[in-house]
């Protein structure tokens, strides 16, 4: 199928500022123009998507703002499961430290998104310190869970809650900041500014204060909180979330 020339500009100018800046929203100065051909020609938002499935990503059009979103194995855009435990856990750190940062990600979103009501979002910040009493209630409650179901020999949890727990307790806590990877306010803090970094929270270190973004807003009411996969989140969190 030929497509005019200009077609073709407009959806490599789209693509181009897609990979540059990770999102399009029709509030952006400057490129508003780009945004509207994206959502206005058919054949314009075809061919970004179809530069966007060669680069191994997706196009995701969120309420008024397009999204760039690589595959979960896309080792140039995105992050390797390697890459990831050397930004969120300590040097040694072995597959039991990188499910425990999944899990403190995980009860993030599950305190800011119940996916109940008119919006998924249920509230508007979340203290550094309480985030990390509830990671430690809602392990210390799955590794309970767990033992009664070994008890019960019934079948195994989704979790090793067991395994989380004793690496997160294992980390020290202390009175005043730390953003040592060995301690739990710094553990937390660094993961934190992991998700700052990608635009998903705003985490404000000398408040110690969450808060979500846009970004994370849309994806989780439009992509992530739709009956079907939030119903998987909430079984693989099982006594988590509850």
């Amino acid at each position: 199928m030929a497509y005019e020339a200009e077609t073709v500009a407009y959806s490599q100018k789209i693509f181009y500022y897609l990979l540059c800046h990770g999102a399009l929203s029709d509030t952006d100065v400057g490129v508003n123009e780009l945004y509207r051909a994206y959502v206005e020609h058919e054949e314009v938002m075809n061919l970004v998507k179809n530069q966007a499935e060669f680069a191994e990503c997706r196009i995701e059009r969120y309420g008024t703002t397009i999204y760039l979103m690589p595959e979960i194995d896309n080792k140039y855009l995105g992050y390797t499961k390697a890459e990831l435990k050397k930004e969120l856990c300590k040097s040694n750190a072995t597959d039991r430290d990188y499910y425990l940062a999944q899990f403190v990600i995980l009860t993030l979103l599950a305190e800011f998104y119940d996916g109940q009501g008119n919006t998924s979002k249920s509230r508007e910040f979340l203290k550094l310190g309480e985030l990390q009493n509830i990671v430690s209630e809602r392990l210390k409650a799955g590794a309970a869970m767990e033992e009664e179901r070994e008890q019960a020999d019934a079948d195994e949890s989704v979790l090793d809650y067991k395994s989380m727990s004793e690496a997160y307790e294992s980390l020290r806590s202390v009175e005043t900041s730390s953003r040592s990877k060995y301690t739990k306010e710094g553990y937390v803090s660094i993961i934190c500014n992991f998700l700052d970094r990608q635009g998903l929270i705003i985490f404000i270190l000398e408040d110690e204060m969450i808060k979500t973004t846009a970004k994370l807003d849309n994806i989780m009411e439009y992509k992530i909180l739709n009956k079907e996969n939030y119903t998987k989140i909430m079984e693989a969190l099982g006594a988590a979330h509850e």
